[in-house]
């Protein structure tokens, strides 16, 4: 995504536009744009798959840094549910997760919530919440109902 994109979607945009250049920033292993994503909030929440809670900027940024020392993360948010209202939109999905190994690529799943805050800035993330999935996690359990009650 090129820079004036992005800016127009943290200034404006959707929680969408928020969303692709949050996978975008991962991808290209760019945390100015990652950083961009989130609100300016002292109590931002960041949770890795079986990581400690991070909260605020300071230690979300370090996190992802040191992820980005290692190289860009290929995750690809898949199977996305979203509860929106008009001022939060929370997005459950699965991140396909892209993974070199001894063997060769292999592909990891991981169950992630985004949490994202329409701001004064313009929607932003305010938590991203990760856990460690199984290959089974490709595919939803419990079809949702095809009528109401």
């Amino acid at each position: 995504m090129k820079r004036a994109k992005l800016e127009a979607a943290v200034v404006g945009g959707t929680p969408d536009d928020i969303e692709q250049a949050f996978y975008e920033a991962l991808h290209n292993a760019d945390i100015a744009q990652l950083m961009a994503c989130w609100a300016e909030e002292d109590d931002i929440v960041c949770v890795h798959p079986g990581g400690a809670r991070m909260i605020g900027a300071g230690a979300i940024r370090a996190t992802f840094e040191a992820m980005f020392n290692n190289g860009s993360v290929q995750a690809f948010p898949e199977r996305v549910h979203k509860v929106q209202s008009l001022a939060s939109s929370v997005h459950h999905l699965v991140e396909r997760v892209e993974v070199i190994t001894p063997q060769g690529a292999r592909q990891a799943y991981v169950i992630a919530t985004n949490v994202y805050h329409k701001t004064p800035q313009g929607w932003r993330m305010v938590a991203h919440h990760a856990s460690p999935g199984t290959p089974k996690d490709a595919a939803d359990v419990g079809a949702k109902p095809t009528v109401l009650h």
